[in-house]
């Protein structure tokens, strides 16, 4: 009997890049900023101290060889190229770039070789990311090797053509997000690994968190982190400038992963590598579930990881994730500051430049502490007096007294309005208390409304061109949505709406708010990418079948399910792992190492099978054929199981209907 090999793939192909190469989609016209967003513009450069430049000479210091070029994968295509933000090189901001993050941006665009101090060095501007490299007695500590192995094997080279090659010894994943480990294989061989040549440290929880995070939910975070991103935008001073913690990802490079050899499970540990002392400060529920802290005690240096940063970061990603704890945040960074502050002479992280001397050190730390207890406390206090989400992110315009002009507390990748709401859901959830919003119309049926209710689509345009004439882009957008979602195929709406939307892009000091404006007027003008994303080897292997049986309880479709009530057992031989599982009223359950007495069929395979099929190298029904799976009992009702199963668009449309 063969049976419908796509369905299984599709359930167990989530393990999905935030990458995507250039899909081909024309780009679209952007246009002109409007004579007001060219002044709001222009007026920033009256709120903020421009003139101070101290920033310009620590992103540049200690460079011992700029990188200039490109960075190709195995195909030949280029993944990274410096000269694609050449167009910075303009000392002035254009009326359609913020000025305070144009000067972000070229802060951001310092690529190359730098030494942080005597023996420790960072590859900064290639990636994403920064890969920090320490000089052990016998080799190589490197933390974070980037998003992809490309950038990774280039960055370690440009190290190489400057230093003694001495070979790596030990990698640190500082913490769980793909830019931080992605690039592991480009630097090390998992057999060297595997032979206790190369220890690679993580805080507790990374594989899993690594892993889970895009698992689940993978392909929703995938399609709106392209909108974050701004990948399919180009760079230029009308698209994409920047990602506020860096350039942005690599595009089309390769993914990789390597399981740690020790685990950071305590507080506080210390570990001896290549005869460098790092004492090791885990936390958990700050920028990531699995983040941990460095302390070079004979360097004097602190590695923040991505918890203090050169911008405000996200306690909610607009790609989405799980809330991040802001109070747990603020603590943590309190608590390196308590720990650390008197003895650190230098502060370097997973993104942006190093910060030089203690003075500096106490206050950056000191004032990112309480940047994050305001956004907490903040937003506590004000949603216990009434206010509601939005009421709340409307009344934090800004941080309390010099915080708001500090240029490492400005909103380049998160911001204030993004960040109270994330803390106003983590105590308080989405719904605001209205009864009016506890069942609100879908935006469909809500745009015929107000469209029908404010005179028909031209009143709409006219209302939305009036506002867009006075400089109300924010209430030309709302308008404009209800509008595009009611009348999807309504040209001049959907122009309209790009039209406003790429003006707050070139409004926005955040950089991953610009992206989403522009990527959003780019699809509404030319649609929605064709293209999907593609599954990571690594992470699919890394995978556990308990994750595979999570994935299959997502993907089915109770509807179709409802009335095939039935009982499997899957079994993984190699592992001696058995699963039961249970479908019943439309709802697929299931229990770790059970079976069921007498279960309706019974499936038997190696993980490295289900790995095979899931990255598509081979089918069911050869691999049944083969042997490779054996299936006993009712084989219909395996295959009935595998027919319900959904398959998701990794494109799905967000501006539009």
């Amino acid at each position: 009997m063969r049976f419908s090999i796509a369905a299984l793939a599709i359930a167990v192909s989530l393990f999905s890049a935030m990458t995507w190469a250039a899909d081909g989609t024309p780009s679209a016209p952007a246009k002109a900023a409007s004579a007001t967003t060219a002044d709001a513009n222009r007026e920033m450069l009256h709120k903020l101290p421009f003139a101070d430049r101290a920033d310009y000479a620590a992103a540049r210091r200690g460079l011992v060889a700029a990188f200039e070029g490109e960075v190709r994968n195995a195909e030949g295509k280029v993944v990274w190229n410096t000269h694609a933000y050449d167009f910075l090189k303009r000392e002035d901001a254009p009326d359609t770039v913020n000025p305070s993050l144009w000067r972000q941006a070229q802060l951001n665009a310092s690529a190359g070789l730098f030494q942080v101090a005597e023996g420790l060095y960072q590859v900064r501007g290639i990636d994403l990311a920064n890969m920090t490299i320490i000089e052990g007695e016998d080799g190589l500590i490197l933390i974070d090797p980037l998003y992809a192995t490309e950038t990774a094997k280039a960055a370690l080279e440009l190290y190489y053509q400057h230093r003694p090659r001495k070979p790596v010894v030990a990698i640190i994943y500082s913490h769980s997000h793909v830019d931080h480990f992605g690039g592991v294989r480009g630097v090390v061989d998992e057999a060297d690994v595997k032979a206790g040549k190369v220890r690679i440290y993580a805080p507790d929880g990374f594989m899993e968190h690594a892993i889970q995070e895009n698992v689940l939910a993978g392909t929703a975070m995938f399609r709106r982190g392209m909108f974050q991103s701004g990948g399919t935008v180009p760079n230029n001073e009308r698209g994409q400038v920047d990602a506020g913690i860096g350039k942005g990802a690599p595009m089309g490079g390769t993914i990789s992963l390597i399981a740690p050899t020790d685990l950071i499970v305590k507080p506080l540990e210390t570990h001896e590598i290549a005869g460098v002392q790092v004492e090791f400060q885990l936390t958990p529920g700050t920028e990531a579930p699995a983040e941990m802290n460095l302390y070079l005690p004979q360097l004097n240096a602190l590695c923040m990881a991505e918890n203090a940063v050169m911008t405000m970061h996200n306690v909610l990603t607009p790609r989405g994730a799980e809330v991040r704890d802001a109070k747990a945040w603020s603590r943590f960074i309190d608590d390196s500051l308590v720990r650390y502050g008197d003895k650190a002479q230098v502060m370097f992280a997973s993104h942006n430049w190093p910060t030089w001397g203690g003075e500096g050190i106490r206050t950056l730390l000191a004032d990112q502490r309480d940047m994050y207890a305001y956004v907490n406390n903040q937003t506590l206090h004000l949603l216990n007096q009434g206010l509601t989400p939005l009421e709340v992110a409307e009344a934090v315009k800004k941080l309390p007294g010099e915080l708001d002009r500090t240029w490492y507390a400005r909103g380049y990748y998160g911001t204030l309005s993004f960040n109270t709401r994330a803390v106003y859901q983590r105590y308080m959830g989405f719904y605001d208390g209205n009864p009016a919003n506890l069942n609100p119309l879908p935006p469909v049926e809500s745009g015929k409304h107000y469209v029908e209710a404010l005179g028909g689509a031209d009143k709409v345009l006219e209302l939305m061109r009036t506002a867009m004439d006075k400089g109300d882009y924010r209430w030309a957008a709302q308008l404009g949505n209800h509008l595009v979602f009611a009348d999807p195929e309504n040209k001049a709406a959907r122009d309209a709406q790009a039209d406003a939307l790429e003006q707050l892009g070139y409004r926005s000091e955040s950089a991953i708010w610009r992206n989403i404006y522009l990527t959003g007027a780019k699809e509404l003008r030319v649609g929605a990418p064709q293209q999907g994303g593609r599954a990571i080897e690594d992470l699919v292997r890394a995978a556990t079948p308990a994750m595979f049986m999570d994935v299959l309880t997502v993907r089915l479709d109770s509807d179709k399910a409802v009335g095939h009530d039935m009982t499997l057992n899957w079994n993984f031989d190699d592992l001696g792992q058995d699963f039961a599982l249970t479908l019943r009223n439309g709802v697929l359950t299931y229990r770790e190492n059970a079976s069921h007495a007498k279960p309706d069929a019974t499936v038997t395979m190696s993980k490295a099978v289900l790995d095979s099929i899931s990255l598509r190298q081979l089918d069911f029904p050869t691999a049944l054929k083969q042997g490779d799976i054996k299936l006993e009992g009712d084989a219909a009702r395996f295959k009935a199981l595998l027919g319900m199963l959904s398959s998701f668009q990794p494109t799905f449309n967000i501006v539009t209907p």
